[in-house]
């Protein structure tokens, strides 16, 4: 039996045989500089290749000491490729007395969620049709295009602005689904050109970083609404979230601002700067403090496009001005999208749950219909966006009923609402928590 210490090789004991480990001493391995995981049993050191890991290094620190098994196939299109690279990282084996899942997970459950999976990539869930993005591209260029005519055509005035920028954050808004999309390699088999266009979409198209998106977005996935891992749950001590941080805020007397009143206020400082303020200064830090400079030259293309198209119309106050209004309206379709799947449901530290139970915790679907799945960038099926993130958008649809069945058959909750209540629940769950963090900080 392998002693847990920390080989970096492959050969792991001194009779050259891999080790053989237990979760006990699996799960010893999850500070930074020693971190362990497990995937289809077999035991990986990944202390160093976290910082060459193409999807950062936080997302595999997350899994550190626990079965990665669901999150290697979730994130990775291309498995056997992958494994290629995992090969000089192997160190051995569970023991075969030991379970295969860790911290007492439903094993069941568990297989049949890996069956489930097999049989939608058998049914071609996972195969993309190339004009559906196709077409969502060229909708996004062609409002570009009209914003632009409009303004040929129409001048300047007041209301031909009006229209103006609501076409151009219409468009923004689908170019941010579009990215999502190449970010998540759910469109091409090589993923090379998955991170080519999502580069041009991001930042040519939109002005942000691929390199900042990644960094973020796959912790959210791995992770979600777990404090301390996703980063979205990160609020600044703007609000207070779920039901155990207005407590934990309440009883250590913190009151950075009054959180009794942060549904009110979250009208005022969430949806309208979220992307104008927050999103812009981080992306623009981002790329310099680690030195995305191939982002950076894509970003930097956005912004010569823009003031090369509209400063012919405008002065370069009023091109900032309209850029400004586009990014604020951009905003609110952002956080009112993303939030209405997240913020109201299970908010909390690490549970160590299984993938399933950790991201029906977490999501839940809005109604179905064109508009809905046009709106969201097809998020409505935020679940079986979680569930299988490489999954391209348009098969959503198909896979939600086989996951509804799953749930049922092992008393998993899954959440649908319709798209008002589901704004609704945002500010209801903000108005919650803090009420929670009120009771806290004046009676405990």
């Amino acid at each position: 039996m392998g002693g847990g210490g920390q080989q970096t090789d492959r050969i792991a004991g001194t009779n050259g045989r891999f080790g053989t480990y237990t979760w006990e001493e699996v799960q010893k391995h999850t500070k930074s500089g020693d971190q362990w995981i497990v995937v289809e049993r077999k035991v990986y050191n990944v202390s160093q290749w976290v910082k060459r890991h193409p999807g950062g290094l936080r997302i595999i620190g997350h899994y550190a000491g626990e079965d990665a098994t669901d999150a290697f196939h979730a994130f990775h299109p291309n498995i056997q490729l992958v494994r290629k690279y995992m090969k000089p990282l192997l160190i051995g084996e569970l023991e075969a007395s030991e379970p295969s899942q860790d911290r007492q997970k439903n094993g069941a459950l568990v297989e049949d969620f890996r069956a489930l999976r097999e049989r939608l990539e058998a049914e071609g869930c996972f195969k993309t049709q190339p004009l559906f993005f196709i077409l969502h591209l060229g909708h996004i260029l062609l409002l570009e295009a009209i914003a632009l005519m409009l303004l040929w055509y129409f001048g300047t005035g007041w209301i031909n602005t009006a229209i103006v920028s609501v076409i151009l954050a219409t468009a923004q808004s689908q170019a941010g689904w579009l990215q999502h999309d190449f970010g998540h390699l759910s469109v091409f088999k090589n993923s090379r050109w998955d991170h080519l266009l999502h580069k041009f979409v991001i930042g040519h198209l939109k002005g942000a970083s691929a390199g900042w998106w990644n960094h973020r977005h796959f912790q959210h996935h791995a992770k979600p609404n777990i404090f301390k891992k996703d980063p979205d749950v990160n609020m600044l001590n703007a609000f207070v979230v779920g039901n155990v941080q207005p407590v934990e805020y309440g009883v250590k007397k913190i009151k950075t601002l009054p959180y009794n009143h942060q549904h009110k206020y979250f009208f005022f400082i969430g949806p309208p700067l979220l992307i104008p303020v927050y999103f812009q200064f981080q992306i623009i830090q981002n790329m310099i403090t680690h030195g995305l400079w191939v982002d950076l030259m894509w970003c930097i293309s956005y912004y010569v496009r823009y003031f090369l198209c509209y400063t012919q119309f405008y002065s370069v106050l009023w091109a900032v001005l309209l850029f400004n209004i586009v990014r604020f309206m951009e905003s609110h379709w952002f956080v009112w999208v993303t939030q209405m799947s997240h913020i109201p449901m299970d908010i909390d530290y690490e549970k160590h749950q299984d993938w399933l139970n950790m991201q029906l915790d977490a999501t839940c679907n809005i109604e179905q219909s064109f508009f809905n799945d046009w709106f969201s960038g097809h998020l409505n099926f935020q679940i079986e966006h979680h569930l299988f993130p490489t999954m391209p958008r348009h098969n959503y649809w198909r896979a939600a009923p086989r996951v509804r069945a799953l749930c049922d058959k092992y008393g998993v909750k899954y959440q649908e609402k319709g798209l008002y209540e589901a704004f609704v629940d945002i500010v209801r769950s903000l108005e919650k928590s803090g009420e929670l963090w009120l009771d806290a900080y004046l009676n405990k």
